[in-house]
């Protein structure tokens, strides 16, 4: 049945979604009216517990408003910015300015479970102030203009400890995020969160709920200093890195092995002079709980010295395997002979090793490495409080992704996965995508930032990527440039968009709660016959095409190409690698135009409803079906 809702672009709605999903498998939850039972969910739970209200979960006050902000669909689009954007042409790296909740439901509809590994540094909760604020129930000019597109900035959120409520606050705007993040992670797909002591134990609590406890992966602690702080009696030296899947099993085949460091490098020596070189020693015992009969064995060294496995264990080789290996004098029993006996494993055969949960500033950097990274990028100092050091985003990049996945960072801070997905990709000659969404909150008077010319965070986030691509482009300057060279140099750079108001009028249509759906549908009819007259004095075709794209579910790395055969109407084939269609978005759609569609139906076509009278649009439909889309 046809509803308002077909008339409006917005999001997709997940929470409906859900609801049509259950209804589907389950139709005798629901009423004849189509509404949930939701006593009748309670009897396929528990019949006895029909009643019962207590239960072991996580709850703070406001965590039900939260999770309704995850399912509220947003009715906001993404413009593209051409002046802010570097080799757009050809770069499929994306900086979104803009508040990220939104982001995030926008991005659904073109990037659900196509997202391999997402990164994020939230807010710590120090008590100090928080800019994000969810309340989108607030008069639409006040929203507006706290995202940016009325006022230069963002309004902050008081999270001050005083408040009473400061946990709570924080945890409002991490769960909502973290449920539509994992909507855009792909099945395979594997998320990081940066953070200290202040919620670590509420944040396990959380993504437990929202990921499931069977996909925890890891808790990592990252040492982020190199000496103590001299003004505390017992200071922090590290921070954590929570690590959840979206589903663990299909993720442990995907994670890769990271590279020896040279303290491990180091531990290879070659004391018998094998030709092979370098080598360690490795323990030949294994557990007993898989173990055949053929692991049970005795074992006599080159002194005549006899071994058995120790008790409760057995040998990791089979006897025939184990006698291979001592041919080949890849069995060590000690200089003199008389050890108990373990394997060889040569550096020159290592391919790296399996990452595990401590993580040394030696090995990952820290935080002053990550301002000096920032001042030496964009020459003044301490333009952003604890950015995060590329080489700890890389080993996270090395161990989740490989070229071509996608890489999401939605509180994107300084820009720093960024600067670390342009660098590995240099690096590895791969071609990983990141996408990167950063609030526009000011900075403050007085400050570096604002010192140095950044009235926003945001324009931090760009001012660094632009300038690591000017680095990486400098570096190339006198080579002879290989084809895998010209690769690295196309996907370098990155497309600005910014979070905005629709170009549509009708996405401020508010139903009556009080009529029917068919009664809502021609009010809606009426106010769209007024409204919908204002296209034609403020009208940007490229926004309107960025909107219309964004909202079929097209990707922000798509093409345009102006089809030269149309020439009553300008009409456009969009791409952007899965989906095509042809798009135009002139107020009046020729007959011409609308013949040639008639005739093929083989790929979609968008056009603007008003442009169309009712025989046209009806004829449309009826020749190509779903493939025939009118806003």
């Amino acid at each position: 049945m046809e509803t308002y809702k077909d008339h409006i672009t917005m999001s997709p709605d997940l929470n409906e979604e859900r609801l049509e999903t259950l209804r589907n498998l389950f139709p005798d939850w629901f009423t004849q009216e189509g509404h949930l039972d939701i006593n009748e969910v309670k009897k396929a739970v528990n019949p006895d517990s029909v009643d019962e209200t207590e239960r072991y979960e996580f709850r703070w006050f406001g965590k039900s408003k939260a999770k309704r902000n995850a399912f509220t669909p947003t009715r906001a689009t993404l413009h593209y910015d051409e002046a802010r954007s570097v080799n757009a042409d050809k770069t499929e790296n994306i900086i979104i300015e803009g508040e990220n909740l939104e982001v995030l439901k926008i991005l659904l509809a073109g990037y659900r479970n196509k997202v391999k590994c997402i990164y994020i540094d939230p807010p710590y909760n120090t008590g100090e102030d928080l800019v994000y604020k969810d309340d989108f129930t607030e008069n639409r000019e006040k929203y507006w203009e706290r995202t940016g597109a009325i006022e230069n900035g963002i309004s902050l959120d008081s999270n001050m400890e005083s408040d009473g409520r400061f946990h709570s606050n924080w945890l409002d705007i991490i769960y909502p995020r973290l449920i539509v993040a994992r909507a855009l992670l792909a099945d395979e797909g594997v998320i990081f969160i940066s953070l200290d002591d202040h919620e670590i134990h509420h944040l396990r609590k959380l993504c437990d709920e929202v990921f499931g406890e069977e996909n925890f992966v890891a808790n990592i602690v990252w040492q982020k200093r190199t000496s103590p702080d001299a003004r505390l009696n017992l200071g922090p030296a590290h921070d954590y890195i929570l690590v959840y899947s979206k589903d663990k099993e299909l993720l442990k085949p995907t994670l890769n092995k990271v590279d020896l460091t040279e303290e491990r490098k180091n531990e290879y020596k070659n004391p018998d002079n094998d030709p092979r070189g370098d080598w360690a020693s490795v323990d030949l015992t294994g557990q007993t709980g898989h173990a055949t009969e053929s692991q049970y064995y005795e074992i006599t060294t080159p002194s005549g010295i006899k071994y058995f496995p120790p008790t409760g264990r057995c040998w990791a080789l089979a006897k025939s395997t184990f006698d291979e290996l001592v041919a080949d004098n890849r069995i060590w029993f000690g200089a003199d002979g008389t050890s108990r006996p373990r394997k060889k494993v040569f550096l020159s055969e290592v391919d790296g090793i399996n990452a595990w949960t401590w993580w040394t500033n030696n090995e990952v950097g820290h935080n002053q490495e990550a301002s000096k990274e920032l001042k030496d990028l964009l020459g003044a100092a301490d333009l952003f409080r604890n950015p995060k050091p590329t080489r700890l985003i890389k080993q996270i990049l090395r161990i989740a992704t490989k070229s071509n996945d996608l890489v999401l960072d939605f509180f994107a801070g300084s820009g720093t996965t960024g600067h670390a997905v342009m660098n590995l990709n240099n690096e590895e000659l791969t071609n990983r995508k990141v996408i990167m969404v950063q609030i526009p909150e000011v900075t403050k008077e007085g400050e570096s930032a604002r010192r140095a010319g950044y009235k926003t965070i945001s324009e931090i986030t760009i001012a660094r990527n632009k300038a690591v691509t000017e680095k990486i482009k400098k570096s190339y300057e006198g080579k002879l440039i290989t084809p895998e060279d010209q690769q690295q140099l196309d996907q370098l750079g990155f497309k600005v968009f910014t979070l905005s108001k629709s170009s549509f009028p009708r996405v401020d249509f508010a139903p009556d709660p009080t009529k029917t759906e068919e009664e809502n549908l021609e009010l809606f009819n009426k106010y769209i016959a007024e409204k919908e007259r204002q296209l034609t004095l403020s009208f940007n075709n490229d926004e309107l095409i960025t909107e219309i794209l964004i909202k079929r579910g097209f990707m922000l790395t798509y093409k345009l190409e102006r089809q030269a055969s149309f020439t009553a109407n300008e009409v456009y084939l969009a791409t952007d690698g899965i989906k095509t269609a042809y798009i135009c978005v002139d107020n009046i759609l020729a007959d011409a135009t609308v013949d040639y569609f008639m005739e093929h139906t083989e790929t979609k076509f968008i056009c603007i409803e008003r442009a169309l009278d009712s025989t046209k649009k009806f004829n449309l439909k009826k020749k190509m079906c779903d493939k025939f889309y009118a806003f």
